[in-house]
C-alpha cells in the first residue's frame, strides 16, 4: 500500500518573517493552533480506522516546526509519540525551516519518534531567496540536509518553481542541486501569487512577470523525470485543490490537476521522439491512457496541429510506459 499522513496544521507557527509568496492562511485553510489534547485525538481517530498504519506517519505541516516556542514544541511531539511504534503509527514527519535545524533539535526530533524532516528549500539561488525575503541562504539548506542524512532521517525537499526574480537557468540550478544532495523526496509547488503577500503587490505594479504557464509545466515536468530517474519520489506536485486558493489566488500556477498536466506533457515529450512519419499507434498501460492523451486531448490535438495523427490504445494487462503498434 502507498504512504499515507495524518496530517496536522501548524499554521505560520514559529516563521521568523513572512516571505514574499506566504498567506499560510489560505495555503493551510486553518489557523487554529493545535494542543496535545487535539493531537491525541486526532491520532486516536485515525489509528482507530487505519488500514495501514505501519507506512502511515503523524505529519506536522504548516509552519516551521522547529523554530515554534520549543515547550510547545515537545508538547505537540510528546502527545504525537504516544501514537508512534508497534501496533501504531510508523513515525512522525515534520516540516520547517533549513535555518533551524542543529544537532541540539535533531537529538530532540529522534527521541520523540520524528523519522521524516522535509525543508522548506523553494529555491537554491542565493538571489532568488534574498528577493522572496526567505531569511535563509542556499548554504543553509545544503548544510541543514547533510546534517539530517547523518542523523539518518528521511530527507524531503520542497521547491518552487516560479518565484520574484527566478529564471529558466536558476531553476535548473535548484534542480541540479537537490539531486547533488540526494533527499528521499522532493515536493514540487510552482509558485502561486495570493492576495496579501508581497508578491501580490509585486504582481498588480507590474514589476514581477512570472513565466508562461506553459513553462512552468516544462520545468515541472523535467525536474519530475529527473528526479525519478535517479530515485527520488516527487510525492507532490502542485498545491491540493482548494476553493479558498482559488478564491485568494491574483495569478501564478495553480490546477488541480497540475501533476497530471506535467505527466501528459512527460509523455508528449516520449512520444514525440517516436514519430518517424505522420502516423503513430501506441499501447499504454489503462490507468496512464489520460496521461498519454492529455487533458482534453491536448497530446492528441499538439501532435493534430503539426499535421500529425497520434492513436492511443489503452491495454489494462500492460507494464511498460508505453509500446509502438504501428508508425
Amino acid at each position: 500500500m502507498s504512504h499515507s499522513n495524518i496530517s496536522v496544521f501548524v499554521p505560520h507557527a514559529g516563521c521568523p518573517n513572512k516571505c514574499s509568496f506566504c498567506d499560510q492562511h489560505s495555503i493551510s485553510g486553518a489557523q487554529f493552533q493545535p494542543d496535545a489534547k487535539f493531537i491525541r485525538k486526532v491520532c486516536s481517530e485515525a489509528l482507530a480506522c487505519s488500514k495501514d498504519p505501519d507506512n502511515t506517519e503523524i505529519a506536522f505541516f504548516g509552519g516551521s516546526f522547529t523554530a515554534i516556542r520549543r515547550e510547545y514544541m515537545i508538547e505537540l511531539l510528546e502527545a504525537a509519540y504516544e501514537f508512534v511504534g508497534e501496533g501504531k503509527f510508523r513515525g512522525i514527519r515534520i516540516s520547517t525551516r533549513p535555518d533551524y535545524i542543529d544537532e541540539d533539535v535533531l537529538s530532540i526530533l529522534k527521541s520523540y519518534g520524528v523519522t521524516s524532516i522535509e525543508l522548506g528549500a523553494q529555491s537554491l539561488d542565493d538571489k532568488v531567496l534574498e528577493l522572496n525575503e526567505r531569511g535563509h541562504s542556499r548554504e543553509d539548506v545544503v548544510n541543514a540536509s547533510l546534517l539530517i542524512k547523518e542523523h539518518n532521517f528521511e530527507l524531503g525537499l520542497q521547491m518552487m518553481i516560479g518565484l520574484y526574480g527566478s529564471t529558466i537557468a536558476s531553476e535548473t540550478d535548484t534542480v541540479n542541486t537537490i539531486l547533488s544532495i540526494r533527499p528521499d523526496t522532493v515536493r514540487i509547488y510552482p509558485v502561486v501569487i495570493l492576495k496579501n503577500t508581497k508578491l501580490s503587490e509585486l504582481y498588480k505594479s507590474g514589476i514581477f512577470k512570472p513565466f508562461e504557464f506553459d513553462q512552468v509545466i516544462d520545468i515541472a515536468a523535467e525536474a519530475i523525470t529527473r528526479f525519478e530517474d535517479e530515485g527520488i519520489r516527487v510525492i507532490k506536485v502542485g498545491l491540493h485543490a482548494s476553493e479558498i486558493v482559488e478564491q485568494e489566488m491574483l495569478g501564478g500556477f495553480y490546477h488541480p490537476a497540475f501533476r497530471e498536466l506535467c505527466e501528459a506533457r512527460n509523455y508528449r515529450n516520449c512520444i514525440e521522439k517516436l514519430f518517424v512519419g505522420d502516423e503513430l499507434t501506441i499501447s499504454v498501460p489503462a490507468k496512464d491512457l489520460s496521461k498519454a492523451i492529455g487533458q482534453k486531448r491536448s497530446n492528441i490535438l499538439y501532435f493534430a496541429e503539426k499535421g500529425k495523427k497520434l492513436t492511443v490504445i489503452p491495454d489494462k494487462d500492460q507494464i511498460d510506459y508505453l509500446k509502438v503498434i504501428n508508425q
